[in-house]
């Protein structure tokens, strides 16, 4: 790594011309005020206090891997293996989806709807168990189940449960072939697959080349294919009056909201994130 100096000042310097071109400022600046304090603990008050702080050898070689890495379009969160989400910090791989804010706030209104919840509530899609972790630490006396199709997927949601002392029960379960016997869910909740192929070149590189497919595109030829699934998972598992949500493609708000009509779900609605798109649908099953 080519700097003049060691300090905290030089590798902020350095960093910033390597990135250049790469990212906007605002981003190159946040990237560097994570890794600083993933690598070195300091905070952004710190970052102004101790700018001349001295790096060693080794931490230096942190800040090569992680600009090389950043030029090849891999995400911060996968540099730094966690994702902060809804209070608590996640693992995050190459087998996961990165939690991201829209879904916190499917997260938040489930909480809030329900805040004295007891009873019975699945996860489906799961991946780092963002979802089902942060339901299950918010609302203490339910009992959280979680399916994904992943193994490795689940693999890293148990370690995330165990880390953040979480009780989900996890399982691996295809929805499109789901084999569950078990108890009725009060609540499901799924952030499944919805983005299109053809919507494949509109996304930014760091998500094509390092986030899983299974997990993010469905076919244009049936963009409802896990919420269809879902459906018919609902008729035998989800009660009388039990509660339906899901994130959704913004371009298909009608058409899942349709599909809940046609499945016997009522008290509809279609609620738009902070962006103004249409992200979250919700139903209770007559």
């Amino acid at each position: 790594m080519f700097v003049k100096e060691n300090t905290l000042s030089a590798i902020k310097d350095y960093f910033f011309s390597s990135l250049d071109g790469f990212y906007p400022k605002e981003e190159i600046h946040s990237f560097y005020e994570i890794l600083c304090e993933y690598f070195l603990g300091l905070s952004k008050t710190d970052l102004i206090v101790k700018s001349e702080k001295n790096l060693s050898e080794s931490e230096l070689l942190k800040f090569h891997y992680a600009l090389k890495e950043l030029k090849k379009n891999k995400p911060i969160q996968f540099i730094t293996g966690m994702q902060f989400f809804y209070n608590h910090e996640f693992k995050v791989n190459e087998h996961t989806l990165i939690p991201r804010p829209e879904t916190e706030e499917l997260v938040d209104l489930i909480i809030k709807e329900n805040p004295n919840f007891e009873g019975n509530m699945l996860d489906i899609g799961t991946g780092s168990g963002a979802i089902a972790i942060s339901l299950d630490k918010a609302l203490i006396k339910s009992k959280v189940t979680a399916f994904d199709v992943s193994e490795k997927a689940i693999e890293t949601a148990q370690l995330n449960n165990n880390e953040i002392d979480a009780k989900v029960e996890f399982q691996l379960q295809d929805i499109l072939k789901p084999t569950y016997s078990g108890e009725f869910f009060d609540i499901i909740v799924s952030n499944p697959p919805y983005v299109l192929e053809s919507e494949k070149k509109l996304m930014h590189p760091n998500v094509l080349e390092y986030e899983p497919h299974i997990a993010l595109f469905v076919k244009d030829s049936d963009p409802l294919l896990f919420y269809k699934s879902i459906m018919n998972f609902c008729k035998k598992n989800l009660i009388k009056k039990g509660k339906l949500y899901f994130e959704i493609n913004e371009k298909y708000g009608q058409e899942t909201s349709l599909l809940l009509s046609e499945n016997n779900f009522d008290e509809i609605q279609i609620i738009k994130d902070m962006q103004g798109k249409e992200r979250i649908i919700k139903g209770i099953k007559n």
